[in-house]
């Protein structure tokens, strides 16, 4: 029989009401119930897989110990949402629950397409007995089922949710044919200056294209993806995973755990024996997820994250369970827009719990701040490293 959660296990349970709530530790969520709801959720998030998230939120350094409410229809789950409060997410201390953030840019929930509104409307009742005012969904698709269901739960109510920031980012139409995609993305003048490139990189060695799939064979691979990944700006600035224990468990956990059930691919690039580039991949239902790169950077002028990116999209075009691929990357990404042009939003958005309630506007107020104070520092930051170049 499938276990559910004990709510006398919640770990967060009196972060807001101060009284045991709906809340539950994200580890006590049955996993074998959690596979079976990812198998049929409303929408594919490959960084809500349990073997990715429960990795996270064993070893990941600021993002262990969440808690999560559950739904379910007798002993099935049909609705699952990782949250924190809103004094851990941001440090501010109002009533609100936060989504989990998950090492991937993307909190879209799990609903059971069968059911999705049930579980949503459960879900939504749990976070008000949690003594929650508002529900903030950090990373949410906004043209995205599970978004759509929620949207339609609150107009019911006479509610609607408010989207605090949005961007738009890189997607890969993965129906398309490869070759046309990529004249139309590039060019006939880029693409030919490319595969100069690729023969340039030939003269080190046959360059070869490798997908590890196997537990075995993404063991070995992770590791090679991270010391390349270290060996780059990420590794000068100390923000690679190699670089933290807690980091490097997680994605080994992780990606070993995800190769069990197929969901997992990392690709490397090789010019004879040398790694050049390598890649981690997620896959869920018909969506993959291009989590991370890391590139020798001595191979700098052959452009050798490009010319992984350019045989991923071709692997993910020839592959008929593929429809779709979120880069995950930053709205402005150098290497990847030019080359996947699709684009898709995802934002920041506020769900309120109860009618006309007068909390919600100061979550909204200081959300507001807060997003406001942290673009002025970027913004002083790309001005302080322009003056620089």
């Amino acid at each position: 029989m499938v276990r559910r959660a004990s709510t006398g296990d919640a770990t967060d349970s009196r972060a807001l009401s101060g009284n045991t709530t709906p809340l539950v530790p994200l580890a006590s969520i049955a996993t074998d119930a959690w596979r079976q709801l990812s198998e049929t959720a409303c929408e594919p998030n490959g960084y809500y897989l349990p073997g990715w998230e429960l990795a996270v939120n064993a070893f990941a350094p600021g993002r262990t110990d969440a808690s999560a409410l559950a739904a379910w229809s007798g002993e099935r789950l049909i609705g699952l949402m990782p949250l924190v409060s809103m004094r851990r997410a941001y440090k501010i201390p109002l009533p609100a629950l936060v989504s989990a953030h998950p090492y991937g840019t993307l909190c879209a929930p799990p609903l059971d397409r069968t059911m999705a509104l049930d579980a949503a409307a459960q879900l939504l009742r749990q976070a008000r007995e949690a003594g929650a005012h508002a529900l903030i969904l950090r990373d949410m698709p906004l043209d995205g089922a599970a978004m759509k269901v929620f949207t339609d739960l609150l107009r019911r109510a006479g509610m609607q949710p408010c989207v605090l920031q949005s961007v738009s980012r890189a997607c890969l139409d993965a129906t398309r044919d490869a070759d046309e995609l990529l004249h139309d993305a590039l060019g006939t003048k880029k693409l030919k200056e490319l595969r100069r490139q690729r023969h340039r990189l030939a003269e080190h060695g046959e360059v070869r294209f490798e997908i590890a799939r196997t537990s075995d064979e993404i063991a070995a691979a992770v590791e090679t993806f991270l010391t390349l990944e270290a060996s780059g700006w990420k590794g000068a600035r100390g923000t690679a995973l190699k670089q933290n224990d807690g980091d490097a468990r997680f994605v080994r956990h992780a990606t070993v755990a995800l190769a069990a059930s197929g969901q997992c691919e990392i690709v490397t690039l090789r010019a004879g024996d040398s790694p050049v580039a390598a890649g981690i991949v997620l896959r869920h239902q018909d969506r993959a997820f291009f989590f991370k790169i890391g590139v020798d950077e001595r191979f700098a002028k052959f452009s050798p994250g490009v010319q992984l990116t350019l045989d991923l999209t071709r692997h993910f075009c020839a592959d008929p369970a593929i429809a779709s691929a979120d880069s995950t990357a930053s709205p402005d990404h150098p290497m990847i827009n030019p080359i996947w042009r699709g684009r898709f939003a995802i934002g920041d958005v506020l769900l309120p719990l109860r009618p006309n309630d007068p909390v919600v506007p100061i979550i909204h107020a200081a959300m507001t701040l807060r997003n406001s104070v942290l673009e002025q520092a970027r913004r002083g930051v790309r001005f302080i490293r322009a003056r620089r170049t």
